[in-house]
């Protein structure tokens, strides 16, 4: 495929899709440096192993539209891998909408990729949806805002990624829940029949990278589309595999849908209806169609996918116990607008 990389600004890079993004663009490629024209705009200072292979940084925060204003200044594509996924209304407000739209401004002579979320579609259940098939319908005030953060995105002609579930080194949400989940709750619910579109943080980069080198079409203009692996994999099979990987029991009983989301409010307070829709209801995606424009292999699927990302599971499970929140009790609560 036709290169076209030029200089490339990830936002977001320090965060999980964001590094595993820019571990892929680093990779060598012939005829140039791997960091060069690689800029990440952080509020921070970036880690080591990314200024040792040529990245810069670009001060900036999606909370602070003025520091946006020339973030963009000299650069051919802008990859927007950060969003605020807390519960709070006006922080989303703040990063994910109005902070989009203060980059898009700023992006405007440039290419816009954004990686968004299938969660701006709502509670489901969905089956073998294709892309510009299903009004997107929210459930929740993080996946509102990002979709408010789409419409900025695709109003510049800018392309839109919507994975379903990301699994992988630095994942926070969804293996760990799924783990909490299993020890308070160890059933399943209708038998673990649900099925679910997921994708592995480094083939969701692997996408995203080849968007970032390759040249666009004019049908990529405003478009969206679906990135997961194109086979759905039941929550049976999705938690066994966790299970063995991590030296847990395996369920072997299972409950009604209603009477298991009865028995994880009580045991799981901080759990969501939504968040047990994702986990026991049908919410897979037709997701061939980026495959096949960017011609790449989707991989073997989540049970080879998994292995690679045991180890930092294994560690962050060890340092964050059962605690709801991700983090150990009475450590200091994330930045407000911690970004993916």
């Amino acid at each position: 495929m036709e290169s076209a990389r030029g200089n490339i600004l990830v936002v977001g890079g320090t965060g999980f899709i964001g590094s595993a993004v820019v571990r892929e663009l680093l990779k060598p490629t012939s005829g140039e440096a791997p960091g060069a024209g690689l800029l990440v705009l952080s509020r921070r200072e970036l880690p080591q192993w990314m200024t040792s292979a040529g990245v810069r940084r670009i001060p900036g925060d999606l909370m602070d539209p003025e520091s946006l204003r020339h973030c963009a200044d000299g650069v051919d594509t802008v990859l927007h891998l950060a969003s605020y996924v807390g519960r709070d209304p006006d922080l989303c407000e703040a990063v994910n909408a109005e902070g989009t739209r203060a980059l898009a401004r700023a992006a405007r002579g440039a290419r816009l990729l954004y990686v968004s979320t299938a969660s701006v579609y709502g509670t489901g259940p969905h089956r073998a949806v294709k892309e510009g098939k299903l009004t997107p319908a929210p459930a929740s005030a993080a996946s509102a805002s990002r979709l408010r953060a789409e419409e900025s995105v695709r109003a510049q002609g800018g392309i839109v990624l919507r994975p379903n579930l990301v699994y992988g080194a630095g994942d926070r949400w969804f293996v760990p829940t799924l783990v909490r989940l299993l020890r308070k709750a160890p059933v399943w619910a209708e038998g673990g029949r649900a099925r679910s579109s997921l994708i592995s943080v480094q083939e969701l980069a692997r996408v995203v990278g080849e968007f970032a080198r390759c040249r666009w079409s004019e049908a990529d203009r405003g478009a969206v589309y679906h990135v997961n692996h194109p086979r759905p994999v039941t929550m049976r099979s999705i938690g066994t595999q966790v299970c063995r990987g991590l030296s847990l029991p395996v369920p072997d009983t299972d409950l009604p849908r209603a009477a298991h989301w009865e028995l994880a409010s009580r045991l799981l307070p901080g759990l969501t209806h939504h968040q047990h829709a994702l986990l026991t209801d049908d919410h897979f995606y037709e997701s061939g169609r980026v495959w096949q424009r960017l011609g790449l292999d989707p991989g073997p699927g989540f049970a080879a996918g998994l292995v690679p990302g045991l180890p930092w599971y294994r560690q962050y499970l060890a340092d964050h116990g059962s605690a709801a929140t991700g983090r150990r009790p009475g450590a200091a609560a994330p930045r407000p607008g911690a970004l993916l």
